[in-house]
C-alpha cells in the first residue's frame, strides 16, 4: 500500500493531494494538518502542526509513508528535510540551508549579486539610519522587504518619503535591529516559473502562472497571500520563457551547488519582465498558493512517479496540457488581510474547489481564516475560463469576498 504524506493545511495542499491521488500507484494521501474541506476519497487528515518536525518524522515512520511532499514553507525553513533525511525517509523539498532562498531575502540577494543573476538593485539594512541612507540612493517608488518569512505579506511598495518614514519608525520602534531589504522598484509584468528540481541537476518546468497579490480589483489595496491566479500565461512567448529559465533559474540552481546548498524541491521563481529582460523578484521554495491550484491540474501523467524519478536523479519527461487555460479565484473572509472575520458560511460551488481556512460545524463549512477556498474553472481560452468561474460565483449568495478581475491581463492581451 503506497502512502504519500503532504505537509500543510491550505488550498495548495488540497490541490497537491488531488494530484497525487490521480496516480495509479498511490493508495492513500495523508495531509497534516489539512482542513475540514478535504473530504476526497482516499484522503486522510491527521492533526500534527507543520512546525512539529519530530512528531511528523515519527508519524511518517510509524505509517510507513513512501514519500513526503512539503507544501508549506515554514517546516522547510525549520529543516524538516534534514530531519527526515537523517531518518532515511524519502522527502521532496530543500534542506534548511537551501530553503534560505525563501527564508532570508538578504541571503537571496547575496546569491543573485554574487553570481550576476539579473534582479533589482538592493541594499540590506539593520537600523533606522541605514534605511534612510539607502532610500536616498533609490528614489520613489521603492520596495521594502522584511528579511524572514512573511506568508506573502512582507513586501511593501512605498510611494513617497512621508510613507517611508511612517513605515520605518513603526518597524524600528518595534525591533531596533530588524533586517530589511530595500530595493529599486522594477517596472514591468510579473509572472511565475515553477521548477521541480531533483538530484544531480534533474529538473522539469511546469507551465507559467500569474497571480494577483493585491486585495482589490485593478491591483489596488494591500498585498495578500494571493487573490487568484491563471495558467498557462500564453501571451508570454516561448522565447521569453526559455530566456527566463536560462538566465534566472538554471544559474540559481547551479549557484546553490557552488554554495554547498544544493537545491531539491519546488523552486518558485517570481519574475518581472522589464524592458531590459526578465529579472528575479523573489524565490519561494515550494509551490505558490493560489498558483498551485491552476498549475497542478494541468499535469498529465503520474505525479508520484515524476517525483520519485527526480529524487533518484533521473531527468523525467513530463507532460502538461497546452490546449486550455485554468483560472482560479480565491474566496476570502471579510476583513482579509488585516482582520479576517470568522464564521461566514462557505457555500457549495459546482466547480472544482480547493479548501483552505474552513471549519466544519453542523455539517456546514464556515470561514476559519483569511483565505477560505480557491474556485477553479478551465476552458479553451482565458476569457471563456474567466467567464465560467465568475458566472458561477456571481450567482452564488455568500458572505465572502473575491476579486472580479482575475486573469484580466491575459483577457486584455486577447
Amino acid at each position: 500500500m503506497t502512502k504519500v504524506l503532504i505537509i500543510g493545511s491550505g488550498a495548495r495542499e488540497h490541490a497537491l493531494a488531488q494530484t497525487f491521488l490521480k496516480s495509479p500507484q498511490v493508495d492513500e494521501v495523508i495531509v497534516t494538518p489539512g482542513n475540514d474541506g478535504m473530504t476526497d476519497d482516499h484522503l486522510r487528515r491527521v492533526e500534527i502542526p507543520v512546525t512539529n518536525l519530530i512528531e511528523l518524522r515519527d508519524f511518517a515512520n510509524q505509517e510507513h509513508v513512501d514519500l513526503t511532499f512539503v507544501g508549506n514553507e515554514e517546516p522547510l525553513t525549520l529543516g524538516i528535510v534534514d530531519v527526515f533525511t537523517e531518518a532515511s525517509l524519502k522527502i521532496f523539498g530543500p534542506t534548511k540551508k537551501a530553503a534560505q532562498l525563501e527564508g532570508s531575502k538578504s541571503f537571496t540577494k547575496n546569491i543573485l549579486q554574487k553570481y550576476n543573476i539579473p534582479t533589482a538593485q538592493s541594499i540590506t539594512v539593520t537600523s533606522f539610519n541605514e534605511a534612510n541612507q539607502a532610500i536616498a540612493k533609490f528614489g520613489f517608488p521603492i520596495v521594502f522587504k522584511l528579511d524572514g518569512l512573511a506568508l506573502g505579506k512582507g513586501v511593501t511598495i512605498i510611494e513617497n518619503a512621508a510613507d517611508a518614514q511612517v513605515y520605518l519608525e513603526k518597524l524600528y520602534t518595534q525591533n531596533v535591529d530588524v533586517k530589511l531589504v530595500i530595493e529599486e522598484y522594477l517596472k514591468g509584468v510579473e509572472f511565475s516559473v515553477f521548477t521541480l528540481v531533483g538530484q544531480n541537476g534533474a529538473m522539469t518546468h511546469a507551465p507559467l502562472a500569474q497571480d494577483h497579490k493585491r486585495r482589490f480589483d485593478g491591483d489596488e489595496g494591500p498585498n495578500t497571500g494571493g487573490m487568484g491566479a491563471y495558467s498557462p500565461v500564453k501571451w508570454i512567448s516561448d522565447q521569453i520563457r526559455q530566456e527566463t529559465i536560462e538566465t534566472l533559474v538554471n544559474p540559481t540552481v547551479k549557484a546553490m551547488v557552488e554554495e554547498h546548498a544544493s537545491f531539491t524541491g519546488v523552486l518558485y521563481t517570481g519574475v518581472m519582465l522589464t524592458e531590459e529582460g526578465p529579472k528575479v523578484i523573489e524565490f519561494n521554495v515550494r509551490f505558490g498558493d493560489p498558483e498551485a491550484q491552476v498549475v497542478l491540474p494541468q499535469f498529465e501523467g503520474d505525479f508520484y512517479q515524476l517525483i520519485l524519478q527526480l529524487l533518484s536523479g533521473e531527468k523525467p519527461a513530463s507532460h502538461w496540457q497546452e490546449e486550455e487555460v485554468y483560472v482560479g479565484v480565491v474566496l476570502a473572509a471579510k476583513g482579509y488581510p488585516e482582520r479576517p472575520q470568522k464564521g461566514a458560511i462557505v457555500p457549495q460551488i459546482p466547480l472544482v474547489t480547493n479548501y483552505a481556512g474552513v471549519k466544519l460545524a453542523n455539517t456546514v463549512l464556515h470561514a476559519n481564516g483569511g483565505r477560505v477556498a480557491t474556485v477553479i474553472a478551465h476552458d479553451k481560452n482565458v476569457k471563456l475560463a474567466q467567464e465560467k468561474v465568475y458566472n458561477v460565483l456571481d450567482k452564488t449568495p455568500m458572505d465572502l469576498q473575491y476579486r472580479h478581475d482575475i486573469a484580466y491581463q491575459a483577457v486584455q492581451k486577447l
